[in-house]
């Protein structure tokens, strides 16, 4: 299958931005989606947290998906949202017809506006996806709270840098996972992104210069761009796009479950356990 692929046998990682934004661009394909029948799962209700809303679902069209940070955001015709975290192991599938395949939680049954008949089903074996229906005004507030996209024109050097002040005590790599100022990074891509701006993830953020900044910018930049043609990444078992189908973005990794560095080519990769998460960094490279 792939080289080193077994060290990856216990792990699996969360979906971070370039997976969410893979199901996303796949999903859209098939809208506009009108939802003629939804369906729970006996074990739904963990996954969904405000239920009140779903009766509201049948009958509407899900016209938009948005993505803000690792959230997907579902818009309907009548303006209310559909919010989506695909959590450890969730991820929505397309299918044209039922399929008997474990662990679908939420069903929308519907046609497409060649209305052929089309199910927006989300599957999520471990069960720590979140849902939630609501109004575009609750949708809003919600945003509120997360930080910049850093896919999005807003996040810039300046940004980062402002950031970093907030906390100066804050480990990089720990202030890169904070979902209220770096939506959409998760622990592979904040090993990553330290690796590529050639900064020790441990170093603490009044410690990282305005050069170093600018590194932390290009390199977000490069590592998301490395992953969004591929699909994303996936581990044994774990993470499957809307067509079933495993992202092919493990090549593009220099330092993560790496053994060697791919950028220096030299460094003997470390582990250290940084803010609960397994962290890889070169001690030849990143200073």
């Amino acid at each position: 299958d792939m080289p080193g692929l077994k060290k990856f046998k216990r792990l699996e990682p969360m979906p971070e931005l370039p997976e969410v934004e893979t199901i996303r661009q796949q999903l859209i394909t098939a809208l506009p989606l009108t939802i003629e029948r939804v369906q729970f799962s006996s074990v739904a209700d963990s996954i969904i947290k405000k239920v009140d809303r779903k009766i509201t679902l049948t009958g509407q069209t899900i016209v938009q998906i948005h993505r803000m940070g690792k959230w997907l955001e579902m818009i309907l015709d009548n303006d209310d949202r559909i919010l989506s975290h695909l959590g450890m192991s969730g991820s929505w599938r397309l299918w044209q017809s039922e399929q008997a395949i474990k662990h679908a939680h939420v069903l929308f049954h519907g046609k497409n506006s060649k209305n052929n008949p089309m199910i927006f089903a989300y599957v999520d074996p471990r069960r720590f996806g979140k849902m939630y229906f609501m109004t575009s005004a609750q949708a809003c507030e919600f945003r509120a709270k997360l930080g910049v996209d850093v896919s999005s024109s807003e996040f810039t050097i300046d940004y980062i840098a402002q950031t970093l002040r907030k906390y100066p005590a804050r480990a990089i790599k720990a202030f890169l996972l904070d979902q209220q100022f770096f939506a959409g990074v998760g622990n592979y891509i904040a090993c990553e992104i330290c690796a590529h701006a050639r900064i020790r993830p441990t170093r603490k953020a009044k410690s990282i210069t305005l050069e170093e900044v600018t590194k932390i910018h290009a390199a977000t930049k490069v590592v998301i761009a490395g992953q969004l043609p591929k699909g994303g990444l996936t581990f044994q078992g774990g993470y499957l796009d809307a067509f079933g189908e495993k992202g092919q973005g493990l090549e593009s990794l220099v330092v993560f479950h790496q053994k060697i560095c791919g950028l220096c080519q030299r460094g003997k990769i470390k582990k250290i356990v940084l803010a609960q998460r397994s962290t890889f960094y070169c001690p030849a490279c990143q200073k």
